[in-house]
């Protein structure tokens, strides 16, 4: 018997915007504005919750205009600088259905002189989001892809250590740096170190902002709610320069808002040139992150 998976892409109504596309598949559905953004606004198990968070309320005034979070995955221009990296996205979007199960999404030039777009894949289960950035300033830019993931509150962020290896003459040297911001507290009981991974949960009720940065050589960083483990995982660059003390992953957290980052190795960026990374998407029931480091090892 030969098993024919069906997917479909159509125009619906997401969190009162109309101008939403939904690729769906037997087994997991995305929703995409094109109301603005572009903005992965939902990404769920067939019958499922969405694991992505919605914080409709926020906002940032900049010298560019108001720029809003909405909620779900965007993609910034790194290293973070205002105004630039929060140019507003506000605008509707164009589209183009790239195959049975893919779409392109490509916004105008934004008022930073970037257009960032994204084209978004569902496979089963599996999400593929190629991003890229393109200069449209008329100078040579140094940036990085930063891909920011806004999960629902009540979770915890999971980001793999190095492989352990006892003290030896084989192990003098570090295995990666850790970057901290000035408001970073390791007092705050959000953390939890453990020997295979750094945890950074999600609590609503303790509202200050958390945040810290690695170079993750393990190329994935997940977050547990509940039953469910939302893990992306990117393809790190050997030699590469990372922005932020080089990290190319980041959590960041502040009551219910919680992010998981990843960023692509900073480059000049020529006049018309682009900045391609891509990140693949997996949601699973049933595993916990001690479950999938055994599994990753």
């Amino acid at each position: 018997m030969v098993l024919i998976i069906e997917f479909v892409i159509e125009q619906r109504e997401y969190q009162g915007f109309s101008g939403c596309l939904e690729i769906a598949s037997a087994d997991a559905r995305v929703i995409v504005s094109t109301d603005f953004g572009p903005r992965i606004l939902l990404y769920a198990l067939d019958g499922g919750e969405n694991i992505l968070g919605w914080h409709p309320e926020a906002a940032v005034n900049t010298e560019l205009g108001l720029w809003k979070p909405y909620g779900g995955h965007r993609l910034w221009v790194a290293p973070e600088n205002m105004p630039i990296s929060y140019a507003p996205d506000n605008d509707p979007l164009e589209y183009s259905e790239l195959d049975a199960n893919s779409v392109l999404f490509r916004p105008k030039v934004d008022a930073a002189g970037f257009r960032k777009q994204m084209s978004v894949s569902l496979d089963g289960t599996r999400v593929t989001v190629d991003h890229q950035i393109t200069n449209q300033t008329g100078e040579t830019k140094e940036i990085s892809a930063w891909c920011l993931t806004i999960m629902r509150p009540g979770g915890e962020a999971i980001v793999p250590n190095e492989p352990f290896a006892p003290y030896s003459s084989e192990t003098l040297l570090p295995t990666r740096s850790v970057a901290l911001w000035s408001y970073t507290d390791f007092t705050d009981p959000r953390w939890r170190f453990e020997k295979d991974f750094i945890g950074l949960r999600c609590d609503p009720e303790i509202p200050h902002q958390q945040k810290f940065g690695v170079l993750n050589r393990r190329g994935w960083v997940a977050y547990q709610t509940d039953d469910l483990l939302f893990v992306k995982r990117f393809l790190p660059a050997g030699a590469a320069n990372y922005p932020d003390m080089n990290s190319n992953t980041e959590v960041y957290t502040a009551g219910g808002f919680i992010e998981l980052e990843s960023l692509s190795p900073l480059k000049p960026v020529e006049p018309g040139e682009t900045v391609e990374y891509r990140e693949v998407w997996d949601i699973m029931s049933g595993i916990d992150a001690a479950g999938y480091l055994r599994n990753s090892e």
